[in-house]
């Protein structure tokens, strides 16, 4: 199971973005996006520096916190409690 959070755009540069995510910045690659991406918008990572979704801040915003309570609630270790039956 893989788990993406939301990563704010600060720039971009042709078919790249910089983007941040608690102060952690890197560049990904838009290449795999249909839609158009612009400062502020938030972006899902794939492993490899590939963004594959574009979310809208309110969704952004609650799927960060979703993943806030998720750790508050049962540390890392929920994390890697999630798919199991």
């Amino acid at each position: 199971m893989c788990i993406a959070l939301p990563h704010r755009v600060l720039r971009v540069d042709g078919d790249v973005a910089l983007v941040e995510h608690e102060a952690a910045r890197c560049e990904v690659s838009l290449l795999l996006l249909a839609d158009e991406v612009a400062v502020g918008d938030y972006l899902l990572l794939h492993t490899g520096g590939f963004a594959v979704a574009r979310l809208d801040a309110q969704t952004a915003q609650q799927r960060l916190r979703e993943a806030r309570e998720l750790l508050t609630a049962g540390g890392a270790s929920a994390f890697a409690r999630l798919g199991r039956n």
